[in-house]
């Protein structure tokens, strides 16, 4: 989609969840039973609630807050036969890369920090143990949810980056990384065609494409991380082969912990990696402290002809609330670049980083998208000399 006659606007993802919805995702994680129908019959009441509540802030183009879904990366191991979690792994997967630059330079930060973050979710003991096959269940449930909330409205749908998806499952199968990286590849593909297929726009995410280069660079040169990255994006291509590019976009970002972040690599240092990926769409952070400066980016790489931008224009690594006329800014200063039409104004990341855990606060949520939805309608003023339809 593109903003022909004014300023479209979306977001990356992730809501907070419900209380209702929360608890008994808790449970689920906990091994406690769950009534389905109860689970089946709230998630879609949350989901339709959810709807509404971004259409009226203003949203063209929502989503179902990833209701379905207990993380925005992890959802897929509950989808895929051939990945078991096993409650005392035998060992720990060893890891390619080394702890991040950010990390090792303020250890004393994050080690305080990392106490915030408890949650039920289950990252540990993942593996692949046979040959990984997609399961529809899940996918075809939110699909009809989604369907159901938006009517005849447009909307998108996310699903995880094979790059992504892979990290921190242990190959006990398949005995070669890129083996195992083409066969969720292949997995992945049947999801991005079940989203495409039901109408809806496909969101990729793939933070970890741009969070491992502060991991692993060095010992790498970045000309090595170019060539781990570009089996990672040959690996996505691969899965989003034949599906139509207005119908589909690309999430990367640089994590969503509200941290130092002053070892990310810079878009410019990576923007040829973005511009591979074969989608219609590239969102990015464009409003966060690290970032914000990197519209310029786009004054020196040209934006391929049929291609949109959804920048960031409202952060959510703060509880602070934008200011309408400073999202307006940031719309227009690069609609002037790109072209109006080629900017879809969004957010930088998800509001919930899981079903337990957001970074900001559920109560302020709404306002950041209504400020989104303002700051969209006065950029279009600026940008069309008049109000929006």
């Amino acid at each position: 989609m593109h903003s022909t006659d004014k300023i479209l606007t979306s977001h990356v993802g992730s809501l907070p969840r419900p209380a209702d919805l929360r608890a008994m995702l808790a449970k689920q994680q906990h091994g406690e039973p769950v009534n389905a129908a109860a689970y089946d019959a709230s998630l879609k009441s949350a989901v339709g609630d959810v709807v509404r509540q971004q259409t009226a802030a203003g949203i063209d183009i929502p989503n179902d807050g990833d209701f379905g879904k207990i993380n925005w990366s992890i959802y897929i191991r509950e989808r895929i036969a051939g990945v078991t979690r096993q409650e005392k792994p035998a060992a720990k997967r060893k890891l390619t890369h080394s702890v991040s630059r950010d990390r090792q330079q303020f250890a004393e930060f994050y080690t305080e920090y990392d106490k915030t973050l408890a949650t039920p979710l289950k990252y540990e003991g993942w593996v692949a143990n046979g040959p990984l096959t997609y399961r529809t269940d899940a996918v075809l449930r939110d699909i009809a949810n989604l369907k159901a909330a938006l009517g005849s409205k447009p909307g998108f749908m996310t699903a995880v980056a094979p790059t992504s998806a892979l990290n921190d499952i242990t190959d006990e199968y398949y005995g070669d990384e890129e083996k195992f990286l083409f066969a969720m590849a292949d997995c992945l593909r049947v999801e991005y065609k079940a989203i495409v297929d039901a109408g809806f726009i496909l969101q990729v995410d793939d933070p970890w494409l741009a969070g491992m280069q502060e991991r692993m660079v060095p010992p790498m040169t970045n000309a090595e991380y170019h060539k781990w990255a570009g089996v990672r994006i040959e690996a996505l291509n691969r899965a989003l082969a034949g599906l139509p590019l207005e119908r589909t976009r690309y999430h990367l970002c640089w994590g969503s912990w509200n941290g130092p972040h002053i070892s990310d690599t810079p878009l410019a240092d990576i923007v040829d990696l973005v511009l591979q990926v074969n989608t219609g769409g590239y969102s990015l952070e464009n409003a966060n402290p690290r970032h914000s400066h990197e519209w310029q980016v786009w004054k020196k790489v040209k934006l391929p002809p049929g291609k949109v931008l959804l920048p960031g224009v409202i952060s959510h690594s703060t509880n602070i609330v934008e200011h309408p006329e400073l999202v307006a800014e940031r719309i227009t200063r690069l609609a002037n670049v790109v072209g109006r039409e080629n900017v879809i104004a969004s957010t930088d990341c998800g509001f919930a980083q899981n079903a337990f855990f957001s970074r900001v606060h559920p109560s302020i949520v709404q306002a950041k998208l209504a400020a989104l939805g303002e700051g969209a309608r006065i950029a279009t003023k600026e940008l069309w000399g008049r109000q929006a339809a």
